[in-house]
């Protein structure tokens, strides 16, 4: 990958790990529903210009109700279940877990699309389960004061995630991606206009919450999106959704530097088993000597 790609690579990473620092900011003040309320209508004003300019407007009218769900599935829900558990468990966690979605994304395109995995990549899959069991063995408690619903809520937002990229690829395929990343934007924020009116909190949250739902509408989720799909036009999507594996690096250093969270070696040794199985579930690594041999040159 070319250096300047590999500049923004690493810019996405650390924009999407931020997302849940700031998340978990802005949900101790706003609540789950208004904080991811307030993120996507954000998202939506910061995206509708680029809309306009590039001219895509017509695609987003001519698919506008597949584009609309989308927005639900991919955004509003997952938005929503993260806000949630980001009460109760701390930002690593939550990134190692959302490492899942491409677990998730390869079982629904099984199911739905048919799309039966190999044999490394069902190895993959199911090692990357085994990593989620080893994570959340001593987490999943539902007693008062446990975070099991937390880590469920997590394991909702990846299967969202999977369920949409499933959704994309049977309904929106060949639609211009920045259509879609807008028009999903307006979809969530439509979708959670009642819940976010509804559950608003009554007290004036600081100057800091909003300033963090600001970050991550504008910066870990607009221009997020900008990135993501100009690294998919130049170094193709393959490379690209290998993001994944940096992704809870990033948030586990800024939640041990900047909110003081503990990082358990149990925490580790789990993310680095799911992050291996997301690798084979995902074909971003097949072991050596698995790999087909080359020919002999002449």
């Amino acid at each position: 990958m070319p250096r300047a790609p590999v500049a923004e690579f690493l810019l996405l990473a650390a924009l999407w790990g931020a997302s849940f620092l700031f998340m978990r900011l802005g949900a101790q003040e706003f609540g789950a529903w208004a904080t991811a309320g307030t993120r996507v209508a954000v998202a939506s004003l910061a995206l509708a210009p680029a809309l306009w300019f590039s001219g895509q407007w017509g695609a987003l009218r001519r698919h506008a109700g597949p584009i609309l769900l989308v927005g639900l599935l991919n955004s509003a829900l997952p938005f929503a279940l993260y806000a949630y558990a980001l009460l109760s468990i701390t930002t690593g966690l939550s990134a190692i877990l959302n490492a899942t979605a491409p677990l998730f994304g390869a079982l629904v395109a099984w199911g739905w699309l048919g799309e039966r995995p190999g044999r490394w990549r069902a190895v993959g899959l199911a090692l990357g389960f085994v990593g989620v069991a080893l994570l959340s063995w001593d987490q999943a408690s539902f007693q008062p004061g446990g975070t099991g619903w937390a880590v469920l809520a997590c394991l909702g937002a990846t299967l969202c995630y999977g369920l949409a990229a499933s959704f994309t690829q049977k309904h929106l395929t060949g639609v211009p991606p920045l259509a879609t990343a807008t028009g999903s934007q307006f979809g969530a924020t439509l979708g959670l206009a009642v819940p976010t009116l509804w559950y608003w909190p009554s007290q004036t949250p600081s100057l800091r919450a909003w300033a963090a739902l600001a970050a991550v509408g504008v910066l870990c989720t607009a221009l997020a999106y900008l990135l993501f799909f100009r690294l998919i036009a130049r170094a193709g999507p393959s490379k690209t959704l290998t993001v994944t594996f940096l992704i809870p690096l990033f948030a586990l250093a800024y939640g041990a530097g900047l909110l003081g969270e503990t990082v358990s070696p149990g925490m580790l040794a789990g993310g680095a088993v799911v992050l291996l199985g997301v690798a084979l579930a995902t074909g971003g690594w097949v072991p050596r000597w698995r790999r087909p041999r080359s020919g002999p040159t002449l």
